[in-house]
């Protein structure tokens, strides 16, 4: 039944969904399935295998609370089978909490305390409307607790008004009322207007629930936990009421009155605020689930700009009161020699740090300059310019240097040094490899997106750890030189045998080939199909153990060249000769034209890496400040941040401008990262400058 669920939610074949559900139950990764078990999944993409994944752990997680849920209501005695039926065959989240409300334990209400007097059976009696003299009825029930007839037809009423706000019917009649006409209303906290002037545009603010946007969504709710804002979702009332009332009250009825009452009181005490909390709680649920998706493209695009590859970089972290921190690295990322110069403001001490950097650059040859883009980062880039010296310089995003400076894995590199030697060292080692340093810090902070605190941090993690073990495998990574932190993100590895992985290294000297992984303590059968495929030995003993080609196909690669007539080293090395292999030769029950093609591919593209190379850039020179910007000028920037309503551009002044979506190109723009990547050089045309609040609006379009 999941499966068939899945298959239809997801729209993807049945046994599609079947092969890859029993993969995943069987210990294998995503980026595995994806990459290795094309035949078995039809060619599913990590998405669609994500999607899947995820779908069924919420499945399973579901029928764990059916159960919970069946043998609450059978300890209370009141599971009958029709009800243990219905709750059997439900499938869906909300509908089996309201399956299971009326018997939910629950503290001690209004109806509880008229259920404890006895008058339960007056509720039964005034709902069914047919009784006449209810007073009369009433007077049965008067005692010590029930001291008049009011009172008892008071605490009748009571019970049916709970019975209303649990009745499952009633509450979808009123959770379509809050989805589909509700509108979401936020109003300043008396008294909070100057001190949460961020939050001006929501002080008086209100539009529909199904078209509040995620990115204006969570600010209002921000506002709200730091006491600016107060939010609600307002509804009309009366009509909900009336509509509630068309299920419960029976015109012309003798208590039809009391009913009357006793539905606009469940309504407006209890099913109301409830429906309201669920309702804001999807609607934050649909934004959290907006803005992770921008975060976890936003960081997948970090992870994969472009690197700039094994050369000696020369990297500041740039500061002006303390200095600018400058460390040379080798073409590995090793740290060769740290020192501190002050070419700025108040020290300006710049003969000296020019002769500083250039001796440097000499004494090491450098090939690349990397400078952080923080406080100082224009200015020292200008410094650095102004010396003329031979290398490339490239501005590096530095969001989050600082928390991995002060991190426990910068205390192992790099125990005899302090944080600011730690934090120049990771904007050098970004430039010449993004993806292997950026693992190395917790992805929210990182830096490119927007509310990642007020989003639900247990699924951004999730999220973002996915997006993480994606690109690591997606890219592949050399057994003999790689962190174990990188390795830690290796499909099937994980900390524990990442560690031991370079424990052995380190123990045993280079791996040699794939199978040697084999040897490295409690790395078994099961981790290594999962983790080889994407662990490359470059240098080593068996040719294919460079490539994307897993073990389990080296076979298969030995045949074509036997069947080529030409030693093996000679096919993996020579294109002419791969292109007379006629695949089909090679398809089998086990092995289709889906791994067949990937091998190829993976021979083709033997030794490459999948991103482009990092290319230098420069900001306007006439452009230093906010002030310097006048409108219509056409300025070069890199693109620092993507948001569901535009991207945010570096233009080289302390403060990004915002190209917004309608802006971004000279056609419609359902989403901004199909104009632009995070990290891409782009012209941008000066809008409009806001001085006050330090705003900048940019135009990509017809530039």
């Amino acid at each position: 039944m999941l499966i068939k669920i899945i298959s239809e939610q997801l729209a993807i074949a049945a046994d599609k969904v079947k092969n890859t559900v029993e993969l995943l139950e069987g210990g294998a990764t995503v980026p595995f399935i994806a990459r290795y078990r094309k035949e078995a999944t039809g060619s599913l993409d990590e998405v669609a295998i994500g999607n899947i994944k995820e779908k069924y752990e919420k499945l399973q997680a579901l029928l764990q609370r059916r159960a919970t849920i069946i043998a609450t209501i059978e300890e209370q005695g009141k599971l009958t089978p029709e009800l243990k039926a219905r709750i059997d065959a439900c499938y869906d989240a909300v509908e089996l909490e309201d399956i299971y409300l009326p018997y939910r334990p629950k503290r001690r209400t209004r109806a509880t305390i008229a259920r404890e007097r006895g008058l339960e059976p007056l509720a039964d009696l005034i709902l069914q409307q047919q009784v006449r003299g209810v007073e009369e009825s009433a007077r049965v029930y008067i005692n010590k607790e029930v001291p008049t007839v009011d009172d008892a037809i008071a605490g009748a009423c009571d019970i049916i008004a709970e019975r209303v706000s649990e009745d499952e019917a009633a509450r979808n009649t009123v959770r379509h009322i809050f989805q589909r006409r509700g509108t979401i209303v936020s109003k300043v906290v008396k008294g909070k207007e100057a001190d949460g002037i961020k939050y001006a545009d929501y002080y008086e603010w209100s539009e529909p629930v199904a078209r509040v946007t995620s990115h204006r969504l969570l600010a209002m709710m921000r506002g709200e936990e730091e006491g600016f804002l107060r939010l609600s979702i307002a509804v009309d009332n009366d009509d909900a009421v009336d509509q509630l009332s068309r299920r419960f009250v029976r015109r012309g009825s003798t208590t039809a009155q009391y009913v009357q009452a006793a539905v606009a009181d469940g309504f407006k005490r209890l099913l109301s605020p409830s429906i309201e909390n669920e309702t804001m709680g999807f609607s934050k649920q649909r934004a959290d689930d907006e803005a992770i998706a921008v975060f976890a493209e936003n960081l997948r695009q970090l992870l994969l700009s472009s690197p700039l590859g094994q050369k000696r970089v020369l990297a500041i972290d740039p500061g002006f009161r303390t200095g600018c921190k400058v460390v040379v690295l080798n073409e590995q990322g090793a740290l060769l020699h740290h020192t501190v110069i002050y070419p700025h403001a108040p020290q300006n001490n710049r003969e000296e740090a020019a002769c500083k950097i250039s001796k440097l650059v000499k004494d090491y040859r450098i090939e690349a300059f990397a400078i952080g883009n923080g406080t100082a980062g224009r200015e020292s880039e200008d410094f650095v310019r102004q010396l003329g010296l031979s290398p490339d310089i490239f501005s590096v995003n530095e969001d989050g240097a600082s928390v991995y400076s002060a991190s426990a894995v910068a205390r192992e590199e790099f125990p005899d040094e302090d944080v600011t030697v730690r934090g120049a060292v990771s904007i050098g080692r970004r430039l010449i490899d993004p993806l292997s340093e950026l693992v190395k810090i917790e992805p929210r902070s990182i830096g490119v997106g927007q509310y990642q605190h007020s989003v639900d941090q247990t699924k951004l993690k999730e999220r973002l750890d996915t997006v993480v073990e994606s690109c690591v495998n997606l890219v592949g990574v050399n057994v003999n030189t790689a962190t174990k932190q990188i390795l830690t993100h290796i499909s099937g590895l994980g900390p524990s045998l990442a560690e031991n992985i370079v424990r052995y290294r380190a123990e045993n000297g280079l791996f040699r080939t794939r199978r040697q992984l084999l040897k490295v303590p409690r790395l078994g059968n099961k981790a290594f199909e999962q983790a080889a495929g994407f662990l490359r030995v470059v240098g080593g003993d068996e040719l294919l153990d460079s490539t994307a080609v897993h073990p389990e196909s080296y076979d298969i690669v030995a045949r074509m060249a036997k069947d080529a007539g030409v030693p093996l080293e000679r096919f993996i090395t020579d294109a002419e000769v791969r292109k007379g292999i006629q695949l089909a030769r090679y398809v089998t029950d086990k092995v289709g034209m889906p791994t067949l093609t990937d091998i190829m591919d993976a021979l083709n593209k033997r030794g490459l890496d999948p991103r482009e190379q990092a290319k230098a850039f420069s900001f306007d020179p006439n452009v230093h400040e906010i002030e310097d910007l006048r409108e219509g000028m056409v300025l070069p920037g890199l693109v620092s941040n993507i948001t569901a309503f535009g991207a945010f551009v570096n233009i080289g002044v302390h403060q990004d401008g915002l190209v917004h979506i309608s802006q971004l190109a000279d056609r419609f723009v359902s989403s901004p990262s199909d104009v632009v990547k995070l990290g891409q050089q782009v012209m941008v045309r000066v809008v409009e400058v806001d001085l006050k609040r330090r705003r900048i609006s940019l135009s990509m379009r017809g530039v």
